[in-house]
């Protein structure tokens, strides 16, 4: 079978992965304060037009060891700077060559270096280098052909391609031997698999193959019907789904997963072979932020980020309360990323209005703060390459908090007592009431303050850090799954359910009933076929005693502003449900009310635990997300429990907003400590210190 005139090459798809990639030792041990700035090259901004008349002059001033001076005292550790936007590499030869003399200077400072690789083709010139390029292109979709959003010169691929992988390698060991980068910072990963890419021929016929090779033929004809899957193509459909019922539809898009988990395998393969002390990065972009990532772009967290060391997020949610009263953060992202053991780049400055906006991004102290809390190690992106110029004096000093005080940031672990579980079939084949659960319930956690993780199927295998598990309508589980919250359960576990989780198979098959149905002590709703939504039951919260476990069923997370079918469950929806504290109680009495954590200060603060065990601390880092109308909150009590054997030594009370430390009071009980703090602006860290058993 051919296409444009050629031989259908095959495409690969790596079925069993090479092992996760570790994170290099200088990443493990350092802060993460990052400025970049990958599209200012002369040859991408003269064709994007729109640009001021300074612009190729801040180009020029970027370059400058002023300018490197200027971002070594601003605190900066690392700059992602421009190396290879697709137009190709002899046409972006000269700019390159500033890159190269840009990376030795800022080495001369000790900043570290990561390099841009984008992942669109600029055709007209890349072509002229590369004229086979063009049976790399995925072609017309939807009658419309597929490019960058309105860049029309930016053209998708399909990123399997023998090809383009070939050529992609070139890029890579240039990146790695001639500028010997420290980081390699892949872009619009969102983008490499939306539905669009997968029309190319060739990923059709990888398709094809991806069934046969994942299904013997008995099962494939129970999953489809049929066994021959010669006449497969894949589904037209490029719009919003409710749910994902056709079995199609659902290999589908986990084939797409698959092939980009596949290709960040095979890439961090090579640049590790190269150099295994390069970090990677790549950009999901959307984070945990409502959005079924699954269905629209192909990308599945716990499945992508093995393969990368840093992720990043442009999904918006800039920390704050709107007007409606809605908490919004980043938080469900960072706590993704942790679990899965990585950091998060995300645009954390605001710089001054003389100065240049970070992507247009709004940011500043309260973002900080939020990276500082719940990421890793990381402040995040806090400017362009002129930042050293720009940024106010207010986070100057958030980066000098961050750096001063880096021993209370590097090798923590957070302290969790609930685990929220995001099953991939759940989550991935039902872009409705599963997020919107989800969505609701980690809102409710996060402004109670109660400890918790997002955790995914294969983390099932071992709760013990738990005390609660959550399923938010986590509908879709198989009987591996059942058997494994069984017990976690048996052993002592709390679990609380909401909906119509376990009513369904992975396939998103209805069972007669609830596949828990012996924990939950509840009966399903009765069948109406699979184009009517399921009921909900009436119940009230049902509360049973399961050998040494709890275990609570909700019968519906109550939305005060419920979403639209189909739509992402974004953060205009995140209010707090009507029935918050129904749910925070069965989370409570679950957990046999033994949290580790209780703080008792308004809704719009929240607070995170951590523990550093190599020097026996405990912290807590509040932050106060309605900073604009309230700059103060006044009188916090935390109540935090100590470690059995532990005694406490010292509490400190720090803060970039504060001159220097405060001492903090507090009073022993019931192995339990109760900390008042005085006062909270944007930001403060309490650091418990326990003497050595």
């Amino acid at each position: 079978m051919g296409f444009f005139g050629h031989t259908v090459l095959s495409g690969q798809i790596i079925e069993d992965f090479k092992e996760p990639i570790s994170t290099p030792a200088w990443l493990a041990n350092e802060p993460l304060i990052v400025v970049g700035n990958w599209d200012s090259m002369p040859i991408f901004r003269r064709r994007v037009g729109g640009n001021p008349t300074w612009q190729e002059d801040d180009y020029r001033k970027e370059h400058t060891e002023e300018t490197v001076r200027k971002l070594k005292e601003l605190g900066v550790t690392m700059a992602i700077i421009h190396f290879y936007k697709g137009f190709g590499l002899e046409a972006e030869k000269e700019h390159q060559e500033d890159a190269r003399k840009f990376t030795s200077l800022l080495k001369k400072y000790g900043i570290r270096v990561g390099v841009y690789i984008g992942s669109t083709i600029a055709y007209e010139t890349f072509l002229l280098e590369k004229p086979e390029a063009e049976n790399w292109f995925v072609p017309d979709f939807m009658g419309k052909p597929v490019f960058y959003d309105d860049q029309t010169f930016r053209k998708r691929v399909y990123f399997m391609h023998p090809g383009y992988r070939d050529y992609m390698k070139r890029v890579l060991r240039l990146a790695v031997e001639d500028f010997r980068a420290d980081d390699i910072d892949f872009d619009n990963t969102s983008m490499q698999a939306q539905p669009a890419i997968f029309q190319h021929l060739l990923a059709i016929q990888d398709f094809r193959n991806y069934l046969r090779n994942k299904y013997p033929p008995e099962i494939l004809e129970k999953r489809l019907g049929f066994s021959d899957v010669r006449g497969v193509l894949p589904p037209r459909h490029d719009g919003p789904l409710k749910t994902i019922d056709d079995p199609l539809f659902q290999e589908w898009a986990d084939f797409r997963c698959r092939q980009l988990n596949s290709y960040y395998a095979e890439m961090a393969q090579f640049i590790r072979g190269m150099n295994p002390d390069i970090a990677i990065s790549t950009n999901p972009h959307s984070g945990i932020s409502g959005r079924n990532t699954v269905w629209d772009q192909g990308v599945d967290y716990p499945g992508l980020l093995p393969y990368m060391d840093i992720v990043w997020t442009e999904e918006g949610n800039e920390a704050g309360v709107t007007p409606e009263g809605i908490l919004v953060s980043k938080i469900r992202t960072y706590k993704m990323a942790t679990v899965l053991n990585k950091r998060v780049l995300t645009y954390t400055a605001e710089i001054s209005p003389a100065g240049t906006l970070v992507s247009g991004k709004a940011g500043g102290k309260l973002q900080m703060a939020e990276s500082m809390a719940y990421n890793r190690q990381s402040l995040g992106m806090v400017g362009d390459v002129l930042a050293g110029y720009a940024l106010p004096e207010d986070q100057r000093k958030y980066i000098k908090f961050f750096v001063n005080n880096f021993e209370d940031f590097r090798d923590v672990d957070n302290v969790a007592d609930v685990a929220v579980l995001h099953s991939h079939s759940s989550m991935g084949f039902n872009t409705d009431r599963p997020w919107q659960s989800a969505m609701l319930f980690e809102q409710v956690l996060i402004q109670t303050k109660v400890p918790f993780d997002i955790i995914f199927d294969q983390n099932l295998k071992d709760l013990s850090k738990y005390r609660v598990l959550v399923l938010p309508d986590q509908e879709c589980l198989n009987d591996e799954q059942l058997d494994l919250i069984r017990r976690f359960v048996n052993q002592g576990g709390g679990l609380v359910a909401t909906e119509h989780s376990s009513l369904y198979t992975e396939w998103r098959q209805r069972r007669r009933d609830f596949g828990l149905k012996d924990l939950l002590k509840v009966g399903a709703p009765p069948w109406h076929g699979a184009n009517e939504p399921e009921e909900l039951l009436k119940t009230g919260p049902m509360r049973n005693l399961i050998g040494r476990g709890r275990v609570v069923y909700v019968p519906e997370v109550k939305p005060a502003t419920e979403k639209p079918p189909t739509v992402p469950m974004t953060s205009q929806y995140w209010k707090l449900p009507v029935n918050w504290e129904e749910l925070a109680t069965a989370v409570r009495w679950a957990a046999g009310d033994n949290l580790s954590l209780e703080v008792k200060a308004p809704f719009t603060v929240t607070a995170e635990l951590m523990e550093e065990k190599k020097s026996n601390k405990l912290l807590v880092h509040l932050l106060n997300y309605d900073v604009q109308r309230f700059p103060i909150v006044s009188n916090i009590e935390i109540i935090l429990k100590i470690p059995d054997g532990g005694k406490v030594e010292e509490i400190s009370l720090l803060s970039p907003d504060e001159e220097k430390a405060q001492p903090a009071t507090y009073a022993a009980r019931n192995k339990r400590i109760v900390v008042n703090v005085p006062h909270l602006k944007t930001y403060s860290l309490i650091v418990v210190r326990l003497q050595h058993p």
